[in-house]
């Protein structure tokens, strides 16, 4: 379980990330920054990453949170984790994922209630094309859309 070839994030699209174009170009946003934390394989260590994340967030005193996870299975128990972290210290959180035919978390929390699930493929799989299940601008624009709504109602 874990990343495939049609849910991992090529360099280039890291390079024209949709998710960092539209928040960053959205006038009602204020992009404070980008946090890139790996998947751990140690339980212990999930957690941890996710406590970390959103203490980062807590101080730098953030009105939301999108959260992408280019992995699926074993990597979705440090995401659930690091959304419900960040979900309790009342910081509105969206989440991004593959979930596609499989139509269920791992793990999941009363946090994980806005998931943007990015599976492109018709059959919802994982394919063996590259970068084919991975976040577009439509994705991009629904995961802001959500986390608009979510900070207008707190």
């Amino acid at each position: 379980m874990g990343i495939g070839p049609s849910t991992k994030e090529t360099t280039l699209h890291h390079f024209r990330d949709p998710l960092l174009d539209i928040v960053g170009s959205d006038q009602d946003i204020d992009l404070v920054g980008i946090v890139v934390v790996g998947t751990p394989q140690d339980n212990k260590e999930k957690y941890f990453v996710g406590q970390r994340t959103a203490a980062w967030l807590e101080s730098m005193r953030v009105d939301g949170a999108i959260i992408s996870v280019d992995g699926w299975g074993n990597s979705h128990v440090d995401y659930a984790n690091t959304i419900e972290e960040i979900g309790k210290r009342d910081i509105p959180v969206v989440g991004l994922s593959f979930v596609g035919k499989q139509a269920k978390f791992v793990v999941t929390n009363k946090y994980m209630d806005t998931i943007v699930d990015f599976n492109k493929s018709s059959e919802g799989i994982e394919t063996q094309v590259v970068g084919e299940n991975t976040v577009n601008y439509i994705d991009a624009k629904k995961a802001l859309a959500f986390l608009k709504l979510k900070m207008r109602n707190k």
